[in-house]
């Protein structure tokens, strides 16, 4: 199987918030958008084949979730992740950041403790303070180019908290988890009995040479586990919204559906049905397709990293090992966090996220969407060295 990931794709006009939505966030259209995490890929032909029949019923009513959306996810787990779930662990979900208020009003009461490890996916954050629960933050230590999670001071947050939320390829940084730090982890939420949302939404995106370990698959029964997984990031859907939360113990089960009663949300409608059944339920098609994006992806990080390290080394590129985000440490431009904005926009017309948008630990960064063909990277990261050639002259 081939696929052409260098194809540009004209998304302008289509509603798109990366692109359509470029003035409300920049100021400006006058900028390559590469914030937002969607990706600028056609999404694979399995789904849009099976979208497109399914349009063609004229009736769109109200749905249910068919037995194929629970035996495809079932199917991809087993087969890409090497996870067995059972049907009842599945609680289909109305996408990822819903489910994580839902897991802080299911987990925590009103004023109790909710850990996050910044810096992270602002969300994260929100779901916390939103619904009244207090904010505790275990900041990831940056080490050497790398972070890692401070498991000392974890310990002393975990003594007074509930609910942990991890963040599993972790956005923004890249890190995908090794064993012995998830066994660590979850070492300290077992003696604290704290309950672990882990958001795998990343999961399927592995560069080669790594290896994504589900949460769930290392614990014991005395472990209180819910993980939230989709096919939005893996297969460029996240627009159609459907996710699921996978929790084998039924009182938890129990909490987030009384949650989601709560919120009065849905993911079931015709079409996030019937993308999520099709992407993971290809799973011989979709699986080439993830394996031809990643590589595809890698080598896209790694000739934007190189062209950074030799011709703008004040931009310090953090090695990604999963997600298609990179994390760059703009801290040697001696610029704060509104100047720093106002020089990719107004200097390189470049549009991305800003570091401190993700919490501690984020000021001085800027996160760089690498979901695009690499025209458009080369174009971006062009761009950028001119920029940081004319501010350092």
């Amino acid at each position: 199987m081939s696929f052409d990931f260098d194809r540009i794709i004209d998304r302008s006009g289509t509603a798109a918030l990366k692109w359509d939505g470029r003035r409300s966030v920049f100021g400006t259209d006058d900028v390559l958008p590469l914030w937002v995490a969607d990706m600028d890929f056609a999404a694979p032909d399995a789904v849009t084949q099976a979208l497109a029949a399914r349009a063609a019923h004229p009736v769109y009513g109200y749905s249910q979730f068919a037995d194929e959306v629970y035996e495809a996810l079932i199917d991809w787990l087993r087969e890409r992740h090497q996870w067995p779930v059972e049907r009842d662990w599945i609680l289909m979900a109305p996408g990822v950041v819903p489910s994580l208020h839902a897991a802080v009003l299911a987990f925590a009461e009103a004023g109790e403790g909710v850990i996050v490890q910044p810096p992270v996916y602002f969300p994260f954050f929100s779901a916390v303070t939103a619904t009244g629960r207090r904010l505790v933050e275990n900041p990831l230590l940056f080490e050497d180019g790398r972070y890692r999670i401070d498991f000392e001071h974890l310990e002393r947050c975990a003594a007074n908290a509930r609910l942990l939320l991890l963040c599993s390829p972790h956005n923004p940084v890249g890190r995908v988890w090794r064993e012995e730090e998830l066994r660590e982890l979850l070492r300290i939420a077992r003696k604290h009995q704290l309950v672990v949302l882990s958001d795998e939404i990343h999961h399927d995106l592995i560069y080669p040479g790594q290896r994504h370990i589900p949460l769930a698959t290392l614990v014991d029964e005395s472990d209180d586990i819910v993980t939230a997984v989709a096919p939005s990031k893996t297969f460029n859907i996240p627009g159609l919204g459907l996710s699921a939360l996978i929790a084998s113990n039924p009182a938890q089960r129990e909490k987030l559906h009384r949650a989601f009663d709560l919120l009065h949300v849905s993911g079931a409608n015709p079409f996030s049905i019937t993308a999520f059944a099709a992407a993971y339920g290809n799973s011989e098609h979709g699986a080439a397709w993830l394996d031809a994006l990643m590589a595809y992806l890698a080598e896209t990080r790694d000739e934007a990293t190189a062209t950074l390290a030799r011709e703008a080394p004040a931009i310090r590129v953090v090695a990604a090992e999963g997600t298609y985000l990179l994390w760059l440490d703009c801290r040697a431009l001696g610029l704060d966090d509104d100047a720093l904005k106002r020089f990719f926009v107004e200097q390189a017309r470049v549009g991305l996220s800003p570091g401190s948008l993700f919490g501690q630990g984020g000021s001085g960064f800027m996160r760089l969407n690498l979901g695009a063909p690499r025209a458009v990277i080369r174009e971006a990261t062009r761009r950028i060295v001119a920029a940081v050639v004319r501010l350092s002259n």
